[in-house]
């Protein structure tokens, strides 16, 4: 609203289907609502890609592989025909009163403008990467003021988030949500397959251009991301979802996860090549990978870094709206100190009144604790006590990261809280790291961090040497996932097996009360760091309204629920059987 923003929220946190592609009718909806307007107030309407373009593609690529990919290109064409072509149609249908004009920026303009126009500065360099907008996987531009230039771009099918999406489905996750998994994985494998993708499957040239051997891959025809060349070239068929990890996978993706890395480091030095800025802004999702950022970061020529924290395709909406306030209307910008991202914390909040209601109906147990010093020395007695404390405050965060708003906290020294929390609360693998969460004027007593902010968890860090611990001679022996539970620092439940953490400082004018519970946490204990992971369980999309939170803890081994005030303890909860099939039922629906 007037180039401030006010409101940003994705559609699966309302719908409960994770990613959902659907018609944000719901997120649209909250947005209007807390500015405090209707659809016929709106000036513009801005759409993060041009779909015609999108559609161009699709028709060009089934072209060349023709008659291969039918069967994908019959199932795709109902949706375009009916829907994506009338675009505009749709949206009038969804903005009831809305008889202004709609913009259409393509998609990686939006990245673009996601990346720069929030950040806190007045120039930089832009760099975004991902699976594939229109035609571009991945572009160089450049930010000044209140105008960005795009400046190059790399073309599909080469593309970085796809061969990272293929790697991805052939170790058995899901494309385009299992992504993390296999950065997560990176660690316990070695990179032998390094050589191999180099000689086979991309040709990488100095500048981060690249081409690959389509001959590996079927994403332009098939409904598989990997080709049966693809498969003799590492051993055999994909690993089956659900199947026991092997050495085979956790090798693939350390070797993915390191040419990943020097892709993304020479795109950077090419971006600082073109641009001459000493400043570079990220998005899309590939800037997602927190590795390869801090790799940017750690050996690449920029002093400063600034990441979209909804860097994957829902930030595209924010940056459409942005790209038409500064680079269409010529509205002027000034960078705010830190950003004007709000500590991205967009989405809605619901009042004590709202909370207490919802409770009441349930028949809930529960405390209402007034004064807040009470509050959060509560919560610390417990997480002090091994408990896991399920945290509700405030507004919910935009993009992929829980950020102290919607998040599941526990105690980092607790050396069994990782397998705890993976096994009875979030229900996904093992191997699976926890974030840690530290006051940002501690963090470098911690971390091998320098002294800038790092709100949004999309940067790793190494612990300090000071804070790892010896391991045993035998345990250094460890290979693979027997490496887990292995106990290496004084956070052992936010401590890789490299020794890294994705790393989130906390500071009282951005995250309020969670800053203030992590003091609290340090007066008591001398550790200012606590668990920090997404409220939401393997599959399901982070929690948004007290009735999602309160149905993760009661399905879940969470023992202590936060809603703002209201503390609830699973023991002292006594739900009848029909009220606790419900909760079950609406779990195995999703």
């Amino acid at each position: 609203m007037d180039g401030e923003i006010v409101a940003a929220a994705q559609e699966e946190r309302f719908s409960r289907r994770k990613n959902d592609a659907g018609f944000p009718a719901h997120a649209i909806a909250y947005c209007l609502d807390e500015a405090g307007i209707h659809p016929d107030q709106l000036d513009h309407v801005g759409f993060y890609e041009k779909p015609l373009l999108k559609f161009d593609r699709l028709l060009e690529t089934h072209l060349a592989f023709a008659p291969g990919g039918y069967r994908s290109f019959v199932m795709a064409m109902p949706v375009w025909l009916k829907q994506k072509l009338r675009l505009p149609r749709e949206l009038r249908r969804g903005l009831p009163g809305f008889r202004k004009r709609f913009v259409f920026a393509t998609h990686h303009e939006s990245h673009a403008a996601s990346a720069f126009f929030p950040s806190p500065f007045e120039e930089a360099a832009i760099l975004t990467s991902d699976g594939v907008g229109e035609w571009a996987t991945a572009t160089i531009g450049a930010g000044h003021g209140n105008r960005i230039r795009m400046l190059r771009e790399l073309r599909f099918p080469h593309s970085l988030g796809l061969l990272y999406s293929a790697f991805t489905y052939f170790c058995g996750f899901r494309v385009n949500s299992g992504e993390h998994k296999l950065m997560g994985l990176a660690p316990y494998g070695t990179p032998e397959y390094v050589d191999l993708i180099y000689r086979h499957l991309i040709d990488l040239k100095q500048d981060g251009s690249f081409r690959l051997d389509m001959s590996y891959f079927n994403y332009c025809a098939g409904l598989t991301m990997t080709s049966r060349r693809f498969e003799r070239l590492f051993g055999g068929p994909p690993r089956r979802p659900e199947a026991p990890i092997s050495g085979r996978e956790m090798n693939l993706a350390a070797s993915i996860q390191q040419v990943t890395e020097e892709v993304m480091l020479r795109m950077a030095r090419h971006a600082h090549e073109v641009t001459g800025s000493p400043r570079l802004c990220l998005a899309g999702g590939v800037a997602l990978n927190c590795v390869a950022n801090r790799r940017i970061l750690r050996d690449g020529p920029f002093e400063e870094l600034w990441i979209q924290p909804a860097s994957g395709d829902a930030g595209g909406a924010l940056g459409a709206a942005l790209f038409v306030w500064h680079q269409l209307l010529g509205r002027a910008r000034v960078p705010a100190p830190g950003d004007s991202q709000r500590g991205s914390l967009l989405g809605p909040a619901f009042s004590d009144e709202e909370i207490r209601r919802f409770l009441e109906q349930t028949g809930a147990r529960f405390r209402l604790i007034d004064d807040e010093s009470a509050l959060v020395a509560h919560v610390v007695d417990q997480i002090v006590d091994g408990m896991v404390v399920g945290w509700f405050q405030g507004r919910m965060e935009y993009g992929p990261r829980a950020l102290g708003c919607r998040s599941i906290l526990g105690d980092p020294r607790d050396p069994k809280m990782q397998q705890r929390m993976n096994d009875k609360i979030k229900f996904r693998e093992s191997f699976r790291p926890f974030a840690p969460s530290v006051l940002e004027e501690h963090a470098r007593e911690w971390f091998d961090v320098d002294s800038a902010p790092r709100p949004y968890m999309l940067l790793v860090a190494d612990l300090l040497p000071s804070q790892r611990v010896e391991v045993s001679e035998d345990q250094r022996g460890l290979v693979g996932l027997d490496m887990l539970g292995v106990v290496r620092s004084r956070l052992p439940a936010t401590t890789h097996v490299d020794h890294t953490a994705r790393l989130q400082t906390v500071d009282a004018g951005r995250h309020g009360r969670y800053a203030r519970l992590l003091g609290a946490f340090s007066e008591r204990t001398g550790c200012p760091v606590l668990i920090n992971t997404s409220f939401n369980v393997r599959g399901e999309p982070i929690v948004r309204t007290p009735e999602d939170a309160f149905r993760c803890f009661i399905t879940t081994g969470i023992d202590v629920l936060v809603l703002e005030r209201f503390v609830l303890h699973k023991q002292q909860q006594d739900l009848s059987p029909e009220q606790l099939a419900r909760w079950h039922w609406c779990v195995e629906l999703d």
